[in-house]
């Protein structure tokens, strides 16, 4: 276990009132006793620069579909390397969550490496929670009956496409806010035609410097409105770095959004991952435009925990589940 696991696993420890053997740096093996979850406010300081977007991976899960509600504050990096950028868990992750439960998210103060210190908070009450007498049986309870199945198999029609453009106070000087949002309208203004593109550009007081730029492009299958009930967003996220120009940010975010727009699917890579749990849960397909070794492990770990059973049509790039409420 890493320090960043330690943080989950006690966050989880008080949230589910549960005894934890093993819990520890450097442990290979973990033994976890959940506990009835109450509701309470929750706060998490996950040091420095760790992410706040793995951490919420995990807690929000959670509480996606207990009974009680939730507040979440967690301290760390909200826009760092090898995780989920704020933008686009707020953007594209959470209206996936939000058919199933109210959620509100707040960005307080964003963290960059090395210092992080970022701050956000997130509300939750879940719509179609699961009774504690479910979350205990695994064999026939643990299916959340009345929650709707999740399709995600078309893309449905386009019908605009935002961003958020973000740098550090020290950067206002040299304009990289702007600088990158401009360069990404005017390179998808480009590759797409007639289709709004809003992209917006802010600063914030941070402990570090940086900046980083969040695309989404989003679809509905309404004729003439886009469907909040039932989202459709594909997102792709760059980083900023130094000797890297905020032009070169803006065409690689864009580079790597386009991509994901051309494989037609509904899904992009890194959210059909964070679907898995859900899915395998709720019931239902989705289609993604690549199917990664993440996705992979998490059905595999889903497989183990609940009732279910995955099948992964490779050639499609659609995972659905198929068997539900196995017994042993």
């Amino acid at each position: 276990l890493k320090a960043q696991h330690l943080h989950t696993i006690k966050a989880f420890e008080t949230l589910a009132n549960a005894k934890v053997e093993h819990c520890e740096l450097g442990s290979t093996d973990l033994i976890f006793h959940p506990g009835p979850m109450n509701p309470q406010t929750l706060n998490v300081d996950v040091g420095t620069a760790g992410s706040v977007t793995l951490v919420l991976q995990s807690l929000a899960l959670a509480c996606l579909f207990s009974p009680e509600k939730y507040k979440l504050k967690i301290i760390g990096g909200t826009d760092v390397t090898w995780s989920p950028r704020w933008d686009y868990f707020a953007e594209v992750m959470v209206p996936q969550f939000q058919r199933y439960a109210d959620i509100e998210v707040k960005l307080l103060k964003r963290g960059y490496y090395p210092k992080g210190q970022g701050s956000v908070e997130v509300s939750i009450h879940a719509r179609h929670p699961l009774q504690p007498a479910q979350m205990q049986q695994k064999e026939s309870q643990n299916h959340a009956d009345h929650a709707p199945h999740l399709y995600l198999t078309e893309q449905g029609a386009l019908k605009q496409i935002k961003g958020i453009s973000h740098a550090s106070k020290d950067l206002e000087h040299a304009q990289v806010a702007e600088r990158q949002a401009k360069s990404a309208a005017n390179i998808l203004s480009q590759l797409i035609k007639d289709c709004p593109i809003d992209i917006q550009a802010e600063y914030a007081n941070t402990e570090s410097t940086g900046s980083g730029l969040t695309l989404y492009a989003a679809y509905s299958h309404l004729p003439d409105q886009i469907d909040t009930a039932k989202p459709i967003r594909i997102g792709a996220d760059v980083l900023g770095e130094r000797g890297k120009s905020a032009e070169e940010v803006a065409r690689e975010c864009c580079d790597k959004l386009f991509e994901e727009m051309q494989s037609h699917a509904p899904v992009d890579e890194h959210l059909a991952d964070n679907l898995i749990p859900i899915l395998g849960l709720v019931g239902g397909k989705i289609k993604t435009s690549y199917i990664t070794t993440h996705t992979k492990t998490n059905i595999y770990v889903v497989e183990k925990f609940l009732d279910v059973k995955f099948k992964i049509d490779e050639q499609h790039h659609t995972i659905e589940v198929v068997k539900e409420h196995i017994k042993n």
